[in-house]
């Protein structure tokens, strides 16, 4: 082929083009794209959004608590609330105005308020609600708003055309905390569950710390290609987290 001025540019715009393409696909840059006094949220890939909101506490000071939104055509659905109704309403007008986007529903992932502390708010918009069955039992125990539908193992949810399921492995940083996957985005939300890496234990009032290893190499063999993961406090990271809570909790 003759290279000719006009040969040249459809090269370069070849080029161009595949060059786009690849960035477009290689690795999803963080960006925090909201913050208020009470509420912070990064987006970690294409549909996958963290809330954090902040917990002040006597042992552990100010405590950030996170949360996941996931969402894909315009439905989106909401991995914990945020510490309470104030900030929690502050995120589903977050989701409303800026996503532009149906919450189809909302589910806590073990009893504490770190977890379901804002549930009230997102019933006062008729959001439905699920959570491990034993989630709702101690929720009642402890007079706080709980979760309006159960499950007694697993409950799998449709957001737009993809789906999340909610899953109890077993007992850990408490009697009933589940998990959360998004299998569109290899993404887990393992809550309290699971530690951010160089953690301490943390509040362990009501867990089971002899279970705790176990549970975790349940969640991982389970969910063997998963690519971000979400812990309940401090920084998301890779498969290395749920490595981490096993070795951090392995014969106690």
């Amino acid at each position: 082929m003759k290279l000719t001025i006009k040969n040249l540019f459809i090269i370069l715009c070849s080029f161009t083009i595949l060059s786009c393409n690849s960035q477009k696909t290689g690795s999803f840059k963080p960006k925090e794209i909201y913050k208020s006094d009470q509420l912070v949220i990064t987006q970690v890939s294409e549909n996958s959004f963290i809330h954090t909101s902040y917990k002040q506490t006597n042992d552990f000071g100010n405590v950030p608590c996170n949360g996941l939104v996931v969402k894909n055509s315009n439905e989106t659905i909401v991995f914990d609330t945020p510490i309470n109704d104030k900030s929690s309403e502050e995120l589903i007008q977050w989701i409303t105005d800026h996503l532009h986007a149906k919450i189809n529903a909302v589910i806590p992932t073990h009893f504490h308020d770190d977890s379901m502390g804002g549930l009230q708010a997102f019933h006062s918009h008729h959001i439905p609600s699920y959570s491990y069955v034993k989630t709702i039992e101690l929720g009642k125990k402890n007079n706080f708003v709980v979760s309006e539908n159960s499950f007694s193992d697993s409950v799998v949810l449709k957001v737009g055309n993809e789906k999340v399921i909610a899953k109890f492995f077993g007992e850990g940083h408490t009697k009933d905390n589940s998990v959360c996957y998004f299998p569109a985005e290899h993404i887990l939300f393992g809550g309290c569950l699971l530690k951010e890496l160089e953690a301490g234990k943390g509040y362990l009032g009501d867990a089971n710390v002899s279970a705790w290893s176990a549970t975790v190499e349940k969640v991982k063999k389970e969910y063997p290609d998963v690519k971000l993961v979400v812990p309940g406090h401090g920084d998301y990271g890779d498969g290395k987290l749920l490595d981490y809570t096993i070795k951090l909790f392995r014969n106690q």
